[in-house]
């Protein structure tokens, strides 16, 4: 019999490494073998038309008067270190330290004028579209949850949603759950020891490609298993096995296998957290890149920490590099991969920073105004939507709630935000609030 089991070793949700392998032994454990064929051979390529959207979240909100807004005019204290250089669309200009977007931004659309948010240092804003205690106490689901509920994968063997934020030391920065949707429509996560799994680490290729031998042990592992009660966790497990178990979604995650010179401009970054929040890490984008080709419909990625309380500049002058040859590339690829029709990508994070430069060179929460990048999903890119006043304090023109931000990322994948979900319990809910509007500039 194979050993799927590997060393003994504990999440922190008190499941241990064990209990996931022989949980995910249920997910497939009553195929059979030409069944499991038939449907890899089916999902073998990405199906025409999938929509699908890439989310990036930038813990701890970058400071937007330092990289797309820059104010060279403004008074000392409050104008930046950083210069605004053009861009290969005339009239628009973003901060030096973003040469490679500033080549993109043909098929870049910049929003500069996001209101509505709130001091509050968490992912519920911008994922759920409500805050974090409102979506706590009802449920509201993560942006992911809600897309799988609402359209289910795109083939059999690929999960809807994959979720790459890490588990973060602040824990509102991590990915909010699936709420009144309940534990089937939770994100797929691979961060960590799922990640390692995912990838093989200990099961090797040529063990899987017995495949036979490989489903006479799940039913051996089913059958030990199966009076264990699980409860809602057994679904999220089956699911990350149906990842583990399918090629196509492990070699997604093998950036390995990506060619050698489109890695290379992904370069940079590393897998370690900063600070309290996510890691700097192009890996994840180049990964999100590969999963949504693959038919994955929602991919969200925790990316860098942006909470530039103090050393805002020293700061920024190691992250925006690595940042800008990242989403650059991700740009890039969507459209060299003929994907802009069909994949979205949104970067953006909790709010602003202050206009005012404190005594310790750095810039504190700023709610009152915050910008975002779209790119892709057949929008109208090479432009930016509103501007902010002199000093990068409020929005000038153009207010954009950021309620309609999230309508916008729902609209590209097909799903109209003023539509209902029903909950776990059967309750219609609805997606938005009824005064949230797409984008109209970018649609």
């Amino acid at each position: 019999m194979l050993n799927l089991l590997g060393p003994r070793a504990r999440f922190c949700d008190g499941l241990s490494r064990r209990s996931f392998l022989s949980v995910g032994t249920l997910a497939i454990g009553g195929l059979t073998l030409p069944e499991l064929l038939r449907a890899e051979q089916a999902a073998g390529r990405r199906t025409s038309g999938t929509k699908s959207i890439i989310m990036v979240y930038l813990s701890g909100g970058l400071a937007h008067q330092d990289s797309f807004d820059l104010k060279p005019n403004a008074p000392d204290g409050i104008r930046g270190e950083f210069k605004p250089i053009d861009t290969n669309v005339p009239g628009i200009q973003i901060g030096e330290l973003l040469p490679k977007l500033a080549a993109s931004m043909d098929k870049i659309a910049l929003v500069r004028s996001i209101v509505g948010l709130r001091d509050e240092h968490s992912s519920f804003q911008t994922i759920t579209g409500h805050g974090m205690g409102e979506s706590q106490r009802n449920g509201h689901p993560h942006f992911g949850s809600i897309v799988s509920k609402m359209q289910g994968p795109s083939d059999p063997i690929t999960p809807p949603f994959i979720d790459l934020f890490p588990t973060m030391q602040h824990r509102p920065y991590n990915s909010p759950g699936p709420g009144a949707l309940g534990p089937n429509y939770a994100g797929v996560k691979t961060d960590g020891e799922d990640l390692a799994s995912m990838k093989l680490r200990y099961i090797s290729p040529a063990q899987f490609s017995h495949r036979r031998e490989l489903l006479d042990a799940f039913d051996g592992f089913r059958r030990g298993v199966e009076s264990v009660p699980l409860g809602g966790a057994n679904a999220n497990f089956e699911r990350a096995f149906d990842v583990l178990t399918s090629s196509k979604l492990v070699d997604a995650l093998d950036v390995s296998k990506e060619d050698p010179a489109v890695r290379a401009r992904y370069s940079g970054g590393s897998n370690k957290h900063q600070g309290d929040g996510a890691p700097l890490w192009n890996d994840q984008l180049l990964i999100a890149r590969r999963l949504v080709e693959a038919g994955v419909r929602v991919v969200t990625v925790g990316y860098g920490f942006w909470d530039t309380h103090g050393g805002n500049f020293k700061h920024l002058q190691k992250n925006l590099p690595v940042f800008d040859a990242g989403i650059a590339s991700l740009v890039q690829d969507i459209h060299d991969r003929n994907l802009d029709q069909d994949v979205t990508l949104l970067v953006w994070g909790e709010f602003g920073r202050t206009p005012k430069i404190n005594k310790d060179a750095g810039r504190d929460h700023w709610p009152r105004v915050n910008g975002a990048l779209f790119s892709g999903g057949g929008l109208r890119t090479g432009q930016v939507i509103g501007s902010t006043d002199k000093q990068a304090d409020s929005a000038a023109t153009r207010p954009v709630h950021y309620h309609d931000v999230i309508a916008t990322a729902y609209h590209c994948l097909g799903i109209d935000p003023h539509e209902f979900f029903r909950d776990i319990s059967e309750r219609p809910t609805a997606i938005l609030p009824g005064t949230a509007q797409v984008i109209r500039e970018l649609v």
